[in-house]
């Protein structure tokens, strides 16, 4: 690749449209040198899904995307959602920006969302320093979005790093404000078609990202392709717009100040009662149809995803999960891989829409009672268990 170090790094990747090429290594770039990772997590985020807040958690995490892209100028750079936290890569010209974007939005979760959000900005050069990389696929699922895949150990490396406190960014002062525009939690949890929606995490055993992992991989995807429409979480239609505003107290807190915010949550419910009656009546403008906006809705989610490990949302029935289990506990069984599963009825989905005018929307998803963070707890606590197992004496001295 001719200039790796410039801001269209990512853009200049050559996609793929088949989710099974996360497992070629061939889809995948290094990130350049100079980049820097900016990675944030809700802090306590089980305890808070507990007591109700998973669309708040899922509203910060993708808070973090939405305000580092706004900070960018919606520029085109590899991100992952994790549910209740996310990674974007930026160029070495973005750090300033991003770092104020990364404060504020601390600020913003902490007084809106009344959550505690850890942000730090990694160096790509401390990642490698460690024997570590990321590298980054471009996977595109519809015509109009991409979504980036990382591998290489890095970003799970520099998780661990902030949630230690290195490379830390401090909170912005009080009431200062990030730049959220495009962030909306509209839609009402999706309910399961198939039988359940189930998270998955699944991350490399002690042999690492090598081919048994890979081979794990392919069999997880291919147990799922035969659901319906890949096990997509989302009908190909889209979801079914409804009057039902809870989403619109969300938005309006991510737009507007507290002066405005009464107006902003009023023109939030008038364009979902509008998009209601345009839906149900098959009206469209000159600029807008509801129609092909749910489509494209459907089409651009991000039910899947590879960040150093596989992590789908999906609708499967009885049949296709108890496959999908078995190969995990016989992977797991064997050292290949590590996972965490959660269960539940329905989906989440936050997006980010600069404007509902193109067709460029992103929509993030996941299951709508804590999904990826149950699924990352349950993961953790089996990888902390297998650290705090006592070793069997030999019965020698």
């Amino acid at each position: 690749m001719a200039d790796q170090s410039n801001d269209d790094f990512f853009h200049g990747l050559p996609a793929f449209t088949r989710f099974e090429g996360v497992t070629d290594s061939s889809n995948y770039q290094p990130l350049p040198d100079d980049w820097f990772l900016a990675i944030a997590d809700i802090v306590s985020s089980t305890k808070a899904i507990a007591s109700g807040h998973y669309k708040s958690v899922n509203m910060a995490g993708a808070s973090v995307i939405s305000a580092v892209l706004n900070a960018l100028d919606k520029g085109d750079y590899p991100f992952v959602f994790g549910g209740d936290g996310a990674l974007v890569a930026i160029p070495p010209a973005g750090e300033a920006r991003v770092r104020a974007a990364l404060a504020a939005v601390q600020t913003w979760v902490a007084e809106e969302l009344q959550l505690t959000l850890r942000t730090a900005l990694v160096p790509m050069a401390s990642v490698r320093a460690e024997g570590l990389d990321v590298r980054v696929a471009r996977f595109s699922p519809s015509d109009f979005v991409s979504y980036a895949m990382f591998s290489g150990g890095g970003t799970s490396w520099a998780e661990k790093q902030m949630k230690a406190g290195h490379f830390a960014v401090e909170a912005a002062p009080k009431e200062e404000r990030p730049d959220l525009t495009g962030l909306s939690c509209r839609w009402n949890p999706i309910d399961a078609h198939n039988g359940e929606i189930v998270s998955i995490i699944a991350v490399p055993g002690a042999a690492g990202n090598g081919p048994e992992f890979q081979q794990l991989v392919t069999d997880i995807i291919s147990i799922s392709v035969e659901q319906n429409r890949d096990a997509h979480p989302v009908p190909v239609e889209g979801p079914t717009p409804a009057l039902i505003f809870e989403g619109a107290e969300f938005e309006a807190r991510a737009a507007a100040s507290d002066r405005s915010r009464g107006w902003r949550k009023l023109a939030v419910a008038a364009q979902i009662v509008l998009v209601f009656i345009l839906d149900r009546l098959g009206i469209h403008t000159a600029t807008f149809d509801a129609k092909i906006y749910r489509r494209d809705l459907a089409a651009n989610s991000d039910f899947r995803k590879f960040d150093d490990g596989l992590k789908m949302t999906i609708d499967v029935d009885a049949a296709h999960l108890s496959r999908i289990e078995a190969r995990l506990r016989e992977a797991e069984a064997q050292g290949v891989c590590c996972y965490g599963l959660h269960r539940q009825e329905s989906a989440l989905m936050t997006c980010f829409v600069p404007t509902p005018l193109m067709r460029d929307h992103m929509h993030f998803i996941d299951g709508a009672s804590g999904g990826y963070a149950m699924a990352a707890t349950a993961l953790r606590d089996k990888l902390r268990a297998a650290v705090e197992m006592p070793v069997p004496s030999t019965g020698l001295s």
